[in-house]
């Protein structure tokens, strides 16, 4: 209906406008004429001033025009001027010397005027859309970046290019965004043009809509109404604001990026800190519950809660050793120890120390080559292991075995610890190594920080290596971690 009605509107517009041009011209002949008619003139020169009307008449308004006004001019010659007066003689080959003469004025003034008035029509408008794109440009560049770009890109447009309206799609928001005048049937547009990836104009209504390309990238679609807006000038201008969102959208993300690591560092800091108070304290702790035990004479009670004094603090003091080695991890200024390691030496050591803490969980030790080595640092590189076991026994099946398996593929000396359990989702396979982040599942099943995998991630970047996991339900969940053998990544 809406558009129907534009149809409408502008048929009537250029009808009375035709109307209008061609009753000028005809109201100048009849009053030429009739001048001339009181003034006694010969037909001659009054012809001479009518074929002037007819060819400024070609040259303001057009052929169509200037062909009425001949014909009034050809008939008001014939009826006041050639004899028989106050008749029509059409057969008089003067009216039609006339009347050729005057139609051929207009064809050739009008076609000429035409060319020329369109030639000067293009280049104005080429220059004015050369400006126009030019304010765009330099104006989307001052848009408040903390603010939505939909809202104040259709503004611009709007403004700039003296459109009637404009809508314009984000697909990062999903939100169309509409300045001037547009129905709700039309600020869909957009958002269809951006589904049906297809650009489009109707010469009708007015309207033409483009996708927003970035490189092979649709960012969103824009849907302009307005007069004189070249598909050229449209296209340029699609381009512009592709460019516009694509910037949008890469500082929201930066913003987002930065707020994150900010609320990372400041985490971290509190955490680290709160680890340096308590070992002090800690420490003390555990020297006093020795203590108790050396001096002896405690009955059972009192020998259980010293015991569950000793084994609580040692817990505790093991996570803020962790918190203290993240902290060291992620300082720029960290050394590593290097030194040559045999696997199946750190291997041994690490399952002493987690002898105690793989409760029901029988381990498997697979190495290949027992005189596998590496060079790195023993403490990072025992941490990690001791990481990978203490999650392979939290988060397996009760009484499943874990397997510790260790090869050489390439200048590579891979590490890997399996066991069945849940398997970790695909999403988030990348996440758990992120600090302090644990799955919905690990929650459920044992108690942590989330601060584990992260140091062994560090660690493998310290080494120059790679930490990762491959899950699934059939062959259950294995963690790897990847080293030189020689210390460098080669490549």
């Amino acid at each position: 209906m809406k558009t129907r009605h534009i149809l409408h509107e502008n048929q009537k517009k250029r009808l009375l406008r035709f109307l209008g041009e061609s009753f000028a011209g005809c109201w100048v002949i009849a009053l030429l004429g009739f001048s001339g008619w009181v003034l006694h003139f010969n037909p001659a020169p009054l012809g001479f001033l009518f074929l002037l009307v007819v060819v400024a008449e070609a040259i303001l308004c057009g052929f169509w025009q200037a062909t009425i006004v001949s014909i009034l001019a050809s008939a008001c010659l014939d009826y006041f001027f050639y004899p028989p007066y106050f008749t029509f003689n059409v057969a008089d080959p003067q009216d039609w010397v006339a009347l050729g003469a005057f139609e051929l004025s207009a064809l050739v003034v009008s076609k000429v005027s035409s060319r020329e008035q369109r030639s000067s029509r293009e280049a104005s408008l080429q220059r004015t859309a050369m400006e126009q794109l030019y304010e765009l440009s330099r104006s989307t560049l001052l848009i408040n970046l903390h603010q939505p770009a939909g809202p104040q890109l259709a503004q611009l447009v709007c403004t700039i290019f003296a459109a009637d309206g404009v809508a314009i799609f984000d697909a990062n928001s999903g939100k169309s965004d509409t300045a001037g005048v547009f129905t709700a049937e039309e600020e869909h547009l957009a958002k269809d043009c951006f589904v049906v990836h297809h650009d489009s104009d109707e010469p009708l209504t007015g309207i033409s809509v483009r996708l927003l390309r970035t490189r092979n990238t649709s960012v969103g679609a824009i849907a302009i109404r307005g007069d004189d807006l070249s598909p050229l000038v449209i296209d340029a201008l699609a381009s512009l604001a592709a460019i516009t969102l694509e910037r949008c959208v890469s500082f929201e993300k930066e913003s987002q990026i930065e707020q994150a690591h900010q609320s990372e560092r400041l985490r971290a800091t509190v955490l680290d800190s709160l680890a340096h108070a308590v070992k002090t304290p800690l420490t003390a702790i555990q020297t006093a519950s020795s203590g108790l035990r050396e001096v002896g004479r405690l009955n059972e009670p009192q020998t259980q809660l010293v015991s569950l004094i000793e084994n609580e603090s040692t817990q505790l003091a093991e996570l803020c050793t962790r918190l203290l080695q993240t902290a060291k991890l992620n300082a720029e200024e960290l050394t590593l120890h290097k030194n040559e390691i045999a696997i199946s030496d750190l291997v041994s050591r690490v399952l002493r120390q987690q002898s105690g803490r793989m409760g029901d969980h029988p381990v498997e030790v697979l190495v290949s080559d027992s005189s596998l080595k590496v060079r790195g640092d023993p403490e990072l590189l025992s941490m990690a292991l001791v990481q990978y076991l203490d999650n392979a026994s939290k988060y397996s099946f009760i009484g499943g075995k874990v397997k510790i398996a260790a090869w050489q593929s390439d200048s590579e000396v891979t590490i890997s610890v399996h066991n069945f359990g849940p398997p970790i989702p695909i999403g988030e396979r990348e996440r758990i190594f992120q600090r302090f982040y644990r799955s919905e599942g690990a929650k459920n099943m044992a108690e942590g920080t989330g601060i584990g995998l992260s140091t062994v991630k560090m660690a493998a970047e310290a080494h120059r290596g790679h930490a990762w996991v491959i899950s699934n339900a059939e062959e259950g969940t294995t963690f790897f971690l990847s080293l030189p053998q020689d210390g460098r990544r080669s490549g």
